[in-house]
């Protein structure tokens, strides 16, 4: 048996629905259509997101795999007297990956 659809449903609407059913399993169910459509839906945005990240990280190069090291660097250079001694090979290290 199958779920009338949001809506008034007419005896013709109905008639429809029921020859719709008989010709697949799923035509007159209402229900089917959304799920179909979330799985479409996640699937492109999960395609979407691959291609932001491709696209980063053809944009960056190595630039994402050095920033943690930049960041590192920068911090310790803060530290008054051994800051700029201890962050000299963190930004040779950074260099290198770049």
């Amino acid at each position: 048996m199958t779920l009338p659809c949001a809506g008034g449903a007419d005896d013709k609407d109905h008639l429809i629905r029921q020859a719709m059913a008989t010709a697949s399993p799923n035509a007159g169910n209402c229900r089917a259509a959304p799920a179909l459509n979330r799985k479409r839906i996640r699937m492109i945005g999960c395609f979407r997101a691959l291609l932001i990240l491709a696209i980063i990280a053809a944009l960056a190069g190595c630039g994402v795999v050095a920033a943690p090291v930049r960041g590192t660097s920068a911090v310790v250079k803060v530290v008054p007297v051994a800051g700029d001694v201890v962050a000299a090979p963190l930004d040779v290290t950074a260099d290198v990956i770049d």
